[in-house]
């Protein structure tokens, strides 16, 4: 027999999944204002306060028997569902494809987005600069170290009058957002894990 707290962080692994779940579907088939929102939406969906939801997320309150019965009953599982460990949801997405997904995964990435959408919310501007000076840092790669400059490339020679220096050619841009998503992804370490 499990003991209660074997129970509880059961239960809320299995609502943060039920929760997942809800955004996947929601997600696949929503423009931008169909997503703003989703946790309070996720909330009437099990018939409880959006506060109280937060609280149950942010591990202040527990997830007992008559609530998990009620989270089952609203998201069509069956009885005991909350109950049981599940590695993943029936409805998953495969494991490359959860890799492109901008989604939060665990408890550490929602963190992090919860984090960065309190300061963006308090300071949109210097938030949105600052974190753009972040991700060029990770981003842009560092410069490889060139040999010390000659006499003669130290003066600039400008070309003979009536010809024209040739243009910068300009970098491809991304053909899509995922092609945007992924080339922001590239460079960026992990965030080390638990000890």
């Amino acid at each position: 027999m499990e003991s209660p707290r074997d129970v509880a962080a059961i239960r809320l692994d299995n609502a943060l999944l039920l929760f997942d779940e809800f955004v996947q579907a929601t997600v696949k088939n929503a423009d931008a204002a169909a997503l703003r929102g989703l946790e309070r939406r996720f909330a009437e969906r099990l018939q409880i306060q959006p506060s109280y939801w937060s609280q149950i997320k942010g591990r202040s309150r527990q997830i007992g028997e008559r609530l998990a019965r009620q989270f089952e009953q609203n998201c069509r599982k069956p009885v005991g569902w909350m109950d049981e460990a599940h590695g993943g949801s029936a409805t998953a997405v495969p494991a490359d494809a959860q890799a492109e997904s901008p989604l939060p995964r665990d408890d550490d990435e929602r963190f992090i987005v919860g984090l960065v959408l309190t300061y963006y919310r308090r300071h949109p501007q210097r938030a949105r600069t600052r974190l753009l000076d972040l991700l060029s840092e990770v981003l842009v790669p560092a410069p490889t170290p060139a040999a010390p400059p000659t006499a003669a490339a130290a003066i600039p020679v400008s070309p003979p009058p009536g010809v024209r220096r040739p243009a910068a050619v300009p970098a491809p841009a991304p053909a899509s957002d995922k092609d945007l998503w992924r080339q922001s992804q590239r460079g960026v370490a992990p965030l080390k894990g638990k000890r």
